[in-house]
């Protein structure tokens, strides 16, 4: 790690002069849940020295500079709902919270743009773009908590990027402050810019290592009427190996969303809410979603849909035949996560991107090295795109050290399997400081160097959300 300045009563008194006494913070309290994000496992856990809650771009900018001419580290940090440590302060220093600059500053309904602050909340813009008529389609499935800033900085994806890609792909303006305080202002509301190198795709993705986003500009589109959807249980995993090219390759159907649930996460549903009257199934679950502008025309690809499934075996299918049960319809996917939670505390939610075709070969490794670990790795995500959500759970009779020394050696093999089979450790979580000792599984020495050399390019003395993606620069 870098030798960095404390934050000392001195540091305090310039931090509270540009961003007032009442929006600089370091009290127990705060920093305490500033230490963690959605990841509260200790091990990644660190505490800041200070919590600074800028209000502007000309704040955010004064922040900066006096951190980069003092050298202490900054962590930006928007909803804290990542899953991969990305906005802890691993080498304390300054968290800068952006959750006072929450402004939609713009629908623009003839340019179909929003333009906001980072600490708009995804579900709350939504909630405004509905009244339009508008949707931002690269919304991750943590909307209701997530910051839109915190959405670019990890490139977020989420169930509907089958059909309408992920969060980089409606990124087409950003006012980015940088580690040594200068402001920059790329692209805009214009559709087309080749002018010089894309900067908005290098600072996109970036996690807060290379700037501090105050303004974004977000491409919209016309909002579907319609949505259906429909949820059956496969024979086996090896089934997803037709139905994938089958529902993606037909010229009848544009799924918004395929998702996969196996077997074990099924059974956890099961476990955690006895009401539930899903079916056990050793092949797991799928779900498929398509929208449009009418009803007509959603109803037969959903009909088609449901062909596709039952030509491969898929069985017990329900159907949401009108809106009102969607949500019954996705409950069980929804319930994954927190039923894995309630069953296992300690567990690692991870993010692996694998081609679509190698899903079953990627879920036979993950059962592999379940067995060989004697760990049990339900598995469920984004199937029509690849992204599997493999969870490694801690069993109850392992104790806390021993899960500690193992979950390393286990997701080492996880990687390197999803890298064998053309994938990588991360799709739309990130890397943030919990994977970013693996990047050398899945990348090669060449490609590492070319991004410590950006990184130092823009933050010499590395202050700018130090610990993550490069570990080894610090």
């Amino acid at each position: 790690m870098s030798s960095y300045t404390m934050v000392d009563e001195t540091v305090l008194e310039q931090l509270r002069a540009v961003c007032g006494a009442e929006n600089v913070k370091a009290d127990e309290k705060t920093l305490k849940a500033f230490s963690h994000d959605k990841v509260t496992e200790e091990k990644y856990a660190h505490r800041p020295d200070v919590a600074v809650f800028p209000g502007s771009t000309e704040e955010v900018a004064s922040v900066m500079k006096l951190a980069n001419e003092l050298g202490v580290p900054v962590t930006p940090r928007g909803g804290g709902s990542g899953l991969s440590g990305g906005a802890v302060p691993a080498a304390g220093g300054i968290v800068l919270s952006l959750e006072r600059m929450n402004r939609i500053i713009e629908i623009d309904t003839d340019n179909l743009f929003a333009v906001v602050e980072p600490g708009v909340i995804t579900k709350e813009l939504d909630g405004e773009l509905k009244k339009h008529g508008l949707f931002f389609a690269g919304y991750p499935m943590s909307e209701e908590i997530c910051h839109l800033a915190g959405n670019v900085a990890e490139n977020a994806g989420g169930g509907r990027a089958v059909k309408y890609g992920v969060t980089g792909r409606y990124v087409l303006g950003l006012q980015v402050v940088t580690p040594e305080g200068l402001t920059l202002n790329l692209g805009g509301k214009r559709v087309k810019d080749v002018t010089g190198y894309d900067l908005i795709s290098l600072f996109t993705g970036s996690e807060g290592t290379l700037g501090v986003f105050t303004k974004l500009y977000i491409k919209l589109l016309p909002r579907p009427k319609h949505r259906l959807a429909l949820f059956g249980f496969l024979p086996t995993p090896l089934t997803l190996n037709k139905v994938l090219p089958a529902l993606l390759a037909d010229p009848e159907v544009q799924p918004s969303s395929i998702e996969f649930m196996d077997a074990l996460c099924i059974e956890s549903v099961k476990q955690t809410a006895p009401k539930s009257d899903v079916e056990m199934t050793p092949g797991g679950a799928i779900l498929v979603e398509v929208d449009g502008p009418t009803l007509e025309q959603i109803e037969a690809e959903l009909q088609r849909v449901e062909q596709i499934l039952t030509a491969h075996g898929v069985s017990g299918i329900r159907k949401a035949e009108s809106e009102d049960h969607l949500e019954e319809v996705w409950k069980v996917r929804k319930q994954v996560p927190w039923a894995l939670m309630r069953i296992a505390p300690h567990q690692s939610l991870e993010d692996i991107s694998v081609p679509v075709s190698t899903i079953p070969a990627m879920l036979d490794e993950i059962r592999d090295v379940s067995t060989r670990y004697d760990v049990p790795i339900p598995c469920f995500g984004h199937a029509g795109d690849g992204n599997l959500h493999a969870t490694p759970l801690k069993p109850e009779s392992m104790s806390v050290e021993v899960w500690l020394e193992t979950l390393p050696k286990l997701l080492s093999e996880l990687y390197v399997k999803a890298a064998g089979l053309g994938g990588t450790i991360s799709g739309e979580h990130g890397i943030g400081h919990k994977r970013s000792g693996y990047m050398k599984l899945v990348l090669g020495e060449a490609e590492l160097d070319i991004m410590r050399r950006i990184k130092r390019a823009i933050d010499p003395n590395n202050i700018m959300n130090p610990g993550k993606i490069l570990v080894d620069e610090d």
